[in-house]
Formats: C-alpha cells, structure tokens, sequence
C-alpha cells in the first residue's frame, strides 16, 4: 500500500483498529458485570473472591508479561499479522472461557485470552504511530483512548442484558462475532509494516516478569483470603516475586536487546507519564472490583441495572478523551494529566462516604467525574510515551504503556481487592454465630458467598445480611480513601517530573530508511 493511499485511508484504518481495542477493553468491563453470577454455586461456578481475583488477574499477567515481546514480534514479522493472529487466538480462548466448567479452567482459559490479548495491543498503537504524522497523533491517539470509554458503556450493558437472557459464558462468546468482523477489516484495509532492524527477543526477561509477577499477586491474594501475612505461604511467594523482579530489572538493564528497556525511563517524559498511568489504574483495579459487588450484592441491581448505572463513566471518557490534544496543546500535558489525576482522585476518594442506601444520583455524578478524570490522563500520557522513541521502536513504546496500565490493574485488584476481602471478613465475623458452626468459615469468604448461605437458612440467615452490606461498605471505604491517596501521588509526580509544554517529535529517518512497507 503506497503512502499516498495509507494517508488516505488513515481514519478508517483507525476504525478498524478500535475494533481491534473494543474486543480487548469489551471483555474486562463485561467481566465486572458477571462477577456476582460466576460466583453463584447455581447459575455460575460457584467462585470464591480469590478464584475471580485470579480469574482477572491470570489475563493481566500473562497479557503485561507478554506485551513486550509480541510488541517486538509485530516490530520483525509485520504489525498487521501479529496484530490478525493475536485476534484469532483471542477468540478462541474466549470460545473456551464460555463454556468452562469450573473455576480452574476459567482461569485458564482467561490466561489464554490475555495471551491472544498482548498480540492484538501494541500492534494498534504502532499502527497509529506509523500511519499519523506528528500533528495529527494526538488527535488519534485521543480518539483511541476514547474507544476506551465505548467500551466501558457497551461492556456492562451489553453484559447485563446476555446475563439476563442467557447463561453466563455468553459475556464471553460475544468476543466471537466481534473478533471475526475485526479480522475482516484488518485483512481489508490495514497497512502491513515492519522495522527493517530485526530485534532479538528476550526469552529470558519475559520468563522473569511473568514468574515474578505471578508469585507476588499470588502472595498478596493468599494473604486477602488468610487475612495475615505471616504465613510462609503468603510472604514467601511476595518476597520471592520481589527478588525476581529486582533480577529482571537488573537483567533487562545490562542486554543488548531486552524485552523492557530500562534505560528508557531516564528519559523524564516517559518515566511521568508511565507512572501517571501505573499508579491512576492501580488506584483503580480495585475500585472496579468492589463497585461492581456493591451495586449488585449490596444494593440488589440486576446485572444490567449495574451496567446502566456505570454508563456516566463511559461517556466522561467518551467526551473527554478526544479532546484531551486540543487541551494539551493549549494548557500543556502536566497541567492536564494532574487536572485529570486530581479529579480521578476526588472521585475515589467520595466512595469513602458511601452508604448502603446512598441516593444513587451521587454515584452517577461520582462515574462522570471519575471517567472523565481518566480521559485526562491517558491520552496525554500515552502521547508522550509515543513520543519518546522513533517510530520504529513504535512496538516498545506501546507496550511500555499498556505494560504500565495492565501490571497496575493485576496489583491493584490484588492489593485492594485482598484488603477488601480482609476487612470484610473481619468485620462481619462476630454477626455469623447465629449460623450453624459448619456454615461460618464459608459465609464469612465474600460478600458474594455470604449472600447465597443467606437464601438457605431462612431468618436467621437474612439477620446477617444488614452487617454483612456494612461490613463490605465499611471495607469499601478504607479501599477508596487508600486508591484515593494513590491518585493523589500519581498527581504530584505528575506535577514534579512531566514536561509544562507539548514536546517536539523525536527525529527520525525518512519512510524508506526506516521501515520496509509491504504492498
């Protein structure tokens, strides 16, 4: 495809490449939705808080752990045929996740879809990298991140009303059609492209990252089910995951080609707005977790109630997200990405006066602010991730920042959601004696759990549903204020270290020097 006809089409090819993102970004926020059913013993798999922090977790870290070498892959073998396999794979592996039988094979099977999921990522921001020029890419990459909001909007919604009509795999099995009409756009009209400097991957560094990450989410998950951290279980694999990560970070720092090239956070830009992303979706992983439990175990909304009523954070983003570049342009992106962070920050930190019979108007407002707060952050800060490297380290750069977004969100739930199982629990033991003993250790697991032991055992069981709704509020508010506090030091290191004024783009090379362009 020559240069005229790509810039041409360039717009378009930017559709399809939302679509590319929609299935990935579909697939989390119908996640949260289904939560509460793929919990329940009867109509889902009876999963534990632990088994769906794990059923999240399994696709982040396996999608954070292999970002950077599918980035590198795309960058060899063509960014249009990594980005068509990866979206083959991923749906399959959602094919699989519908029709798991227990909570394992969910697990799994997610695994598999973030496998799919890392190919499919930074494929569509190199694209976007190689086929927008520097004036027009902030604009793209807003654009892009608004699909985000799409996402959040659709996801919920379109998750509540299959779980109304269906069984709950289907919030899987609707990746399907999606992935079939991305591959046919992509095959149509995208670009193939490739860096004429074939990189070397790191086998070594992607089998330290996803180890270490691995046991330190698995540590600090056992340690939210025991309730302590002094089991050997639990800080032996947090200390073992540390040690691995430090080893990696070592590692990747002294190779000729490492799958995460440290050195490049030097570079202020990259290393502000790489922790502006970490610590906004860290601050956030858990959120997402404890909302969704909230709306629907605590204040008793249907699935697709509990998607509608998220709708506001979807169309902050939505708004926001595309005109984040004109703002940028005008305010600069410290003053914008700490703007958003701050609002991120107040959102979080409302849900600490949250009640179980809150009027629901403040938690819509709340959404909106928080979306919007989002669509504030990532677009400058992915921008400036981009604009660090030249376009043929488009790959990198990518997968650095969806590396940053996806290693967060893992953290984030398992940090935040193993507090809000923690306290929970603590909260609501003493109100279970009311229960026969066998029954206690179980009701007490989650709220989720502790919900379905009530239907059984008629009024005794409904006597512990009002300090079970307060003992998951009350844990739901010490987990915002601590997200809260985090957004807030996402906003001062933003402040600190991200350039005031837009950057000038990196030089680099004329088209022909550096890439080679297939017909």
């Amino acid at each position: 495809m020559d240069p005229q006809t790509i810039h041409k089409r360039r717009w378009t090819i930017l559709g399809v490449l939302i679509v590319s993102l929609l299935v990935i970004v579909l697939d989390n926020t119908v996640l949260n939705v289904a939560l509460k059913t793929i919990a329940d013993p009867r109509d889902g798999l009876g999963a534990t808080q632990g088994q769906l922090e794990w059923a999240i977790n399994s696709y982040t870290l396996v999608f954070a752990g292999l970002l950077f070498t599918f980035g590198v892959l795309g960058d060899r073998i063509g960014r249009k045929r990594m980005l068509m396999i990866g979206m083959l794979l991923f749906g399959l592996a959602s094919l699989l996740s519908s029709y798991a039988q227990t909570p394992g094979q969910l697990i799994l099977a997610r695994a598999a879809m973030g496998f799919g999921g890392a190919a499919v990522m930074p494929q569509t921001l190199s694209i976007i990298t190689n086929v927008f020029e520097p004036q027009e890419r902030g604009r793209a990459i807003g654009v892009w991140a608004g699909a985000v909001g799409i996402g959040i909007a659709v996801g919920p919604i379109t998750g509540g009303l299959l779980l109304d009509h269906f069984w709950w795999g289907s919030v899987f099995l609707i990746n399907v059609p999606i992935v079939i009409a991305g591959v046919i756009g992509i095959a149509i009209v995208v670009p193939e492209s490739k860096n004429a400097v074939r990189a070397k991957i790191d086998f070594g560094g992607v089998l330290l990252s996803i180890a270490g990450l691995i046991l330190l989410t698995y540590g600090i998950i056992e340690g939210g089910d025991k309730a302590t951290v002094t089991e050997p279980t639990v800080f032996g694999p947090v200390l073992a995951g540390v040690a691995l990560l430090a080893a990696f970070v070592w590692y990747e720092s002294r190779i000729e080609h490492p799958s995460l090239n440290v050195r490049l956070f030097r570079d202020g830009r990259l290393s502000a707005s790489v922790g502006a992303i970490a610590l906004v979706f860290f601050a956030l992983g858990g959120v997402f977790l404890f909302i969704s439990l909230y709306l629907q175990d605590v204040r008793g909304y249907s699935p697709l109630q509990a998607g509608l009523l998220t709708l506001p954070l979807a169309v902050g983003q939505m708004i926001f997200s595309p005109r984040s570049a004109g703002l940028v342009k005008r305010y600069g992106a410290k003053l914008v990405a700490a703007t958003g962070l701050t609002m991120v920050a107040l959102a979080l930190l409302s849900y600490h006066f949250t009640a179980v019979h809150s009027p629901v108007w403040i938690l819509e407002i709340t959404f909106f602010v928080q979306g919007s707060g989002m669509a504030l952050v990532m677009p400058p800060a992915t921008t400036a991730v981009m604009s660090v490297l030249p376009r043929e380290q488009a790959g990198s750069g990518s997968a650095i920042n969806n590396i940053a977004r996806q290693v967060a969100v893992a953290l984030g739930v398992a940090v935040l959601g193993s507090l809000v199982s923690s306290i929970y629990r603590s909260g609501l033991k003493p109100h279970l004696t009311a229960l026969p003993e066998r029954v206690r250790d179980v009701a007490g697991a989650d709220i989720g759990t502790t919900t379905g032991v009530a239907e059984k055992f008629g009024a005794a069981g409904r006597a512990i549903l009002p300090p079970a709704h307060d003992s998951f509020v009350h844990a739901m508010h010490i987990t915002s204020a601590i997200s809260a506090a985090v957004a807030f030091v996402g906003a001062l290191v933003v402040l600190k270290w991200m350039p005031g004024q837009p950057e000038r783009e990196v030089e680099t090379p004329p088209v022909e020097q550096r890439e080679a362009v297939e017909v």
